[in-house]
């Protein structure tokens, strides 16, 4: 585990076997300490404040150029230089020209675990947790309705995600996900700010009322469909799909009949012409830039079936559409910020059902979205072999960061708590959650011990979860932030509970898994 040590004027740092005397009342992030160059750099702490040093001789000066930063000290002798450097775009830009584990890489068929940070501080305590697990990190990653709601930028979750590796020193390699991609304005956003693993969501052109129309009602829908993207025909999805049963391992069969074909080209006809469509623009304007797709059905109101499944797969791969994970709508309730409601059983015959396809259409992964705080689920999953997995998970480390409000700063996480109470009504329209706002007691109801057990209640832990854009928005009348500030200076004045916390925290979703 990365350590800091404080430096003071009698302590000395070693460079190249040499001491040199560093400056009082900064600590070192000692992972962090690489040379490349001439140039010693490492991740530092003075109060609560990070830069990154560069310590270098005359033989360092071309590279210490690269860097924006204040030459501020030297050793007695004047051989040495010391430049301070803010963590900034830029810096971090002309870090990653240097250091190759500090570029996002692609995970390809390995597990894969998502660890989104709304506030950006949280990316940390996300690769301590990692210890002893497989799981390949996605560090960077954000929805474009997330970057939209915390006023955030792609360029600023990069920032935050790639500090924090070069901070611990992991290099086994990290990725980095744009989520939830509608429009080819977002693709190119996110491909102009690195990120390498591209989440289409085609929810917005799903039509879940196929589950219940009438034949009259699917075949006036089936006119509809965007046959030309698709390059396909209804006459042609029937000798694909219904002239014969389909055999899958594990002696599953699908033998769909017409108007199981007919359910599944309405619901999700003009969606797969929508990924086509991102995938094409994707491919066609970036064609030598390394990247990966997930293709995202899961925010839908229906469930995806096994032939539906079956179906996005076999459409995908027709019409030549990479694709390295796949989030289908599962059975029972994934809400937000808490465990899954559902028959855990009745999963577990279904999530079986769904990795036979995955095993007959060749590997890809099976994404759990909304996967936070699922640890039924998890188990479930985790019993199965031949799993390919990417777990995403974003709101709980949000929430892990105002417990830490809760522990140490109580009156500014009641000032949340409240805030989030009187607008949760009107938040929750776009989220799937069931809290009810009269279970969840107001700050001045609570003492100081009391506000943590919040945490294990489902109700409050939901109220708090779907507030997150305004609780780091809201300003007061000089145009403040009312509470991000507070939270961000309170998370750095208590790094080391707000790590401990999130790696607890993690360590409980990552073990089911038994992935080491």
């Amino acid at each position: 585990m990365n350590t800091t040590e404080e430096y003071t004027e009698q302590k000395r740092f070693t460079v190249s076997g040499e001491q040199i005397p560093f400056l009082k009342n900064f600590s070192i992030y000692l992972d962090s300490v690489r040379k490349d160059d001439g140039v010693t750099f490492m991740i530092a702490l003075r109060g609560t404040e990070k830069s990154l040093l560069l310590i270098y001789k005359h033989d360092g000066v071309m590279t210490a150029a690269k860097f924006d930063g204040e030459v501020f000290a030297g050793d007695e002798s004047g051989d040495y230089t010391v430049k301070n450097c803010g963590l900034t775009t830029a810096n971090r830009k002309a870090l990653q020209e240097i250091f190759e584990f500090t570029r996002p890489v692609v995970a390809g068929l390995s597990n894969s675990f998502g660890f989104g940070d709304r506030i950006g501080l949280a990316n940390a305590g996300h690769i301590r947790s990692l210890k002893g697990s497989a799981f390949k990190p996605i560090l960077a990653q954000q929805s474009i309705r997330e970057l939209g709601r915390t006023n955030r930028k792609p360029e600023e979750v990069m920032d935050a995600a790639v500090w924090a590796v070069f901070q611990e020193g992991y290099t086994a390699g990290f990725g980095a996900d744009a989520d939830h991609l509608k429009t080819f304005d977002d693709i190119d956003l996110m491909v102009n700010a690195g990120f390498r693993f591209f989440t289409f969501d085609p929810s917005e052109h799903v039509q879940n009322e196929a589950d219940t129309l009438d034949e009259a009602g699917l075949d006036e829908y089936i006119s509809k469909i965007d046959w030309t993207t698709l390059n396909s025909g209804f006459e042609e999805q029937i000798a694909l799909y219904t002239s014969k049963p389909f055999v899958l391992p594990d002696s599953l069969i699908l033998a769909p009949h017409h108007s199981d074909l007919k359910r599944a080209v309405v619901k999700y006809g003009n969606a797969l012409a929508h990924i086509k469509k991102l995938s094409d623009h994707l491919h066609t304007a970036y064609p030598e830039y390394e990247s990966e797709t997930e293709v995202s059905v899961d925010e839908t109101d229906s469930v995806t079936s096994p032939f539906e499944h079956f179906y996005i797969a076999a459409e995908l791969k027709r019409m030549g559409i990479p694709f390295v994970s796949l989030a289908p709508r599962f059975i029972g309730a994934f809400e937000k910020g808490i465990d899954y409601r559902g028959d855990l059983e009745l999963f577990r015959q279904e999530y079986l059902k769904h990795l036979a396809i995955v095993r007959y259409h060749g590997s890809y992964k099976i994404s759990l979205h909304s996967g936070s705080d699922k640890f039924s689920v998890y188990k479930v999953i985790g019993s199965l072999s031949n799993a390919f997995t990417h777990v995403k998970t974003a709101g709980t480390s949000y929430l892990e960061a105002l417990k830490v409000a809760a522990i140490k700063q109580p009156s500014l996480f009641r000032e949340i708590l409240d805030f989030s109470r009187s607008i949760y009504e009107g938040e929750k329209k776009t989220y799937h959650v069931s809290a009810d706002l009269n279970t969840v007691k107001s700050g001045s109801e609570l003492g100081d011990a009391e506000l943590v057990s919040l945490f294990s209640h489902d109700d409050s832990r939901q109220v708090l979860h779907v507030c997150f854009g305004r609780v780091l928005t809201e300003k007061d009348q000089s145009g403040n932030y009312r509470f991000k500030q507070k939270l961000i200076d309170c998370l750095n004045e208590n790094e080391n509970t707000h790590y401990e916390i999130l790696i607890q925290h993690f360590k409980k979703h990552l073990e089911p898994f038994g992935i080491a």
